[in-house]
């Protein structure tokens, strides 16, 4: 059952933006660390992102380090991902889940959106 939505994927040239979001309608997100994954056909789910819900820790994997920005809005109940300097190896379905905890491993997160499509080409 899909109980987060992702939104804002498309179709975008390399070196461009894109800003993800991830929201619920049904449950407060503020509760739960918020991971961003991606997957491109026939690779594995990998881990992007993360923010934690405590402190507000932020956590990048190194092909994203310095070009992608995660944030959150409790006021909202969303949260962001800006994807800046878009390369064609971005281009993946993207998923949004919530966890406890922040990790890079995709068995921590309990709850999973359905995924937005981003393709960088030009």
């Amino acid at each position: 059952q899909v109980q987060l939505v992702e939104s804002g994927g498309g179709l975008v040239q390399p070196g461009g933006s894109l800003r993800l979001s991830c929201g619920a309608s049904t449950f407060t997100m503020a509760y739960y660390a918020i991971g961003w994954f991606r997957q491109a056909p026939g690779n594995e789910r990998e881990g992007v992102s993360c923010i934690s819900s405590s402190d507000r820790s932020t956590y990048y994997s190194d092909s994203v380090k310095g070009r992608f920005i995660i944030s959150r809005d409790n006021a909202k109940n969303t949260v962001y991902l800006q994807m800046n300097s878009l390369k064609p190896e971005d281009t993946a379905v993207y998923f949004c889940a919530a966890g406890g905890y922040c990790s890079g491993d995709k068995y921590a997160y309990e709850y999973w959106g359905q995924g937005t499509q981003v393709t960088v080409s030009s």
